[in-house]
């Protein structure tokens, strides 16, 4: 079973990127299960979405402690949060931010840790700075875990004619960014 665990603040589209990522992992023929956790519902508090990943149907309901992946929606969750806290020894952290505005988290050798400008992606094809696509475009890059292929068709079925084309592009520079050859 592989866990992913999405950091990020209410509003900034933490739920659709952990559903993208539930039914991307579908159309690839895994069993997902996908759910939000809140403190405070209210626009801006900090809150998770987990997406668990299987070849057998997921019947575990509990957050997940120990992640595979972690997604960073908001670097600045960094500062008051162990956002990295209980990641696997080979896990991988994608962060939403600038190289030079992130202060790298310590990690293990064998743990990756890549930044990603995915708001100033979202803003040149989206309009608005929902980095969401072009996280799940580095994250495709970066784990392998599914192909852009079948993350464009969950974004295809997500979204309606003109926001797909622009989420398409921007999943696409995000995974451009984070190129394979270079991991």
């Amino acid at each position: 079973m592989k866990e992913i665990r999405i950091h990020a603040r209410a509003g900034q589209g933490a739920i659709t990127t952990a559903s993208l990522l539930g039914y991307a992992y579908f159309i690839k023929g895994m069993y997902s299960f996908v759910f939000p956790s809140f403190g405070a519902a209210r626009m801006g508090a900090p809150m998770n979405a987990f997406v668990r990943v299987d070849s057998r149907p997921v019947r575990l309901r509990s957050q997940i402690y120990e992640p595979d992946y972690l997604l960073i929606v908001d670097y600045t969750l960094m500062r008051g949060f162990n956002c990295l806290s209980g990641l696997k020894e080979n896990g991988t952290v994608i962060i939403n931010g600038k190289e030079t505005a992130v202060q790298l988290p310590k990690c293990s050798a064998k743990q990756k840790v890549l930044v990603v400008p995915a708001n100033d992606i979202a803003l040149k094809h989206i309009g608005r700075p929902l980095g969401n696509t072009a996280i799940l475009g580095a994250f495709c890059a970066a784990t392998g875990e599914l192909t852009l292929d079948e993350l464009i068709a969950a974004i295809k079925h997500r979204f309606e004619a003109k926001l797909q084309e622009a989420n398409i592009k921007a999943a696409q520079e995000g995974y451009n960014y984070v190129r394979p050859a270079d991991l």
